[in-house]
């Protein structure tokens, strides 16, 4: 992974997250809280999983040995203890997190070069397992795992009758100058 294409994903992701909760905004809150038999059951909850998920992987790119003054405002974001848990159970107080979640995002990488990306980061995961994982493959993790579950929750929110949209990466890429 280049800085550049981090960037782009950075972009890519901050915009999906903007994308689905327009669409997610359609639905009411019982609708949002409904079990839809996803694996974290309702669209509210994919969409907690996901922040959740960014925060605990936020946290551990801050424990590199790079310096991030971006992270710094991690502070404002306490690390979740479970993939499961709750940060927010309505969606304007859950949206309100993301955006800062994406301009936290957004910030850390602008910061980062190709010598951070080589690095390797060493983490614990939810368990208590340490790895030690290239810095650049695991940034593509973090950016993948968001598409994975934004994938679940768009196709929730369209067996809610909601269509978010086009998703593909490929309508973020800009076109080279011919």
């Amino acid at each position: 992974m280049t800085s550049q294409i981090a960037k782009l994903l950075a972009n890519y992701n901050r915009s999906m997250n903007e994308q689905m909760f327009e669409a997610a905004k359609k639905l009411n809150s019982v609708e949002l809280a409904a079990d839809r038999g996803a694996f974290f059951g309702s669209i509210i909850g994919t969409l907690n999983h996901i922040a959740v998920a960014d925060t605990i992987w936020l946290h551990r790119f801050a424990q590199h040995s790079g310096e991030f003054p971006a992270l710094a405002g991690l502070s404002s974001f306490e690390r979740p203890t479970s993939l499961r848990q709750i940060i927010a159970s309505d969606l304007l107080s859950l949206e309100t997190y993301r955006q800062g979640l994406d301009s936290l995002i957004d910030l850390w990488v602008s910061e980062l070069t190709c010598e951070h990306l080589a690095f390797t980061l060493t983490y614990a995961n939810m368990a208590g397992v340490k790895s030690s994982k290239n810095l650049g493959a695991v940034l593509q993790h973090f950016f993948n795992h968001q598409t994975h579950h934004r994938g679940q929750a768009s196709t929730l929110l369209f067996q809610a009758g909601i269509d978010v949209g086009i998703t593909d990466l490929i309508a973020y890429i800009p076109d080279d100058n011919i």
